[in-house]
């Protein structure tokens, strides 16, 4: 078994979970899956393996696997942990990050922002939106020198990428998002990490506060 292949199965299995392509909680057959994607089941086996590992997919013993539920509690939870841990990784970012940081941290602005000007009214954020996105937020956090918890807020922020785009996915790109971004740029180059940190928090929780409303019509009973 080849483990590029097995990765490579892993990162698309990963991406089509985080995109919203399987429901929550649907049942994945591994069969099926072998002929959408054209892959033996020995790599499927594994990379299902490190998707449950990760806690995208749920393994269910005799009866295969499920992609992972969603829940209010369990947004919630996603929600509690990011603002507790991603202000604590920006403000190591800010005191260990040098000229090298801000360079990246604007330029992945930069063309973070050139999607949403050309996005702010469009019913969906385009792919190329979400990638972008997420390596602005990872850059803003990532030059601290704190790998594990880098890591954790990395993990933190594809589970709530996940509900965003399965809940906010018809929804207009908020027009607020470039100007919070904007905000938190100018505020983490400035090394004014008060501000900072208390901008990203608000950042995370007002989106997280539309997605909640979602989950309370969609699952009522969650």
């Amino acid at each position: 078994m080849s483990a590029s292949l097995t990765s490579r199965l892993t990162q698309t299995l990963r991406d089509e979970l985080l995109n919203g392509a399987f429901k929550p909680g649907q049942p994945l057959r591994l069969n099926q899956l072998c002929e959408q994607f054209d892959v033996s089941l020995s790599p499927l086996r594994e990379a299902m393996s490190r998707l449950a590992a990760e806690g995208l997919v749920i393994a269910q013993d005799q009866r295969g696997y499920q992609v992972a539920p969603v829940s209010l509690k369990n947004h919630e939870e996603i929600t509690a942990l990011r603002v507790m841990l991603e202000p604590c990784a920006l403000r190591a970012a800010m005191a260990q990050g040098g000229e090298e940081w801000e360079v990246d941290l604007v330029a992945a602005h930069h063309r973070l922002q050139m999607i949403e000007k050309r996005t702010a009214v469009a019913g969906e954020a385009p792919a190329d939106w979400e990638q972008r996105h997420r390596e602005f937020h990872l850059t803003l956090i990532g030059a601290g020198q704190m790998p594990v918890l880098t890591q954790f807020c990395e993990k933190l922020l594809d589970f709530s990428d996940r509900y965003r785009r399965i809940f906010l996915r018809t929804r207009p790109l908020d027009r607020n998002i470039p100007d919070e971004h904007d905000a938190i740029l100018k505020a983490a180059l400035a090394r004014d990490a008060e501000t900072a940190c208390a901008l990203l928090t608000q950042h995370i929780e007002r989106t997280a506060a539309n997605i909640s409303k979602m989950l309370k019509t969609d699952l009522p009973s969650a």
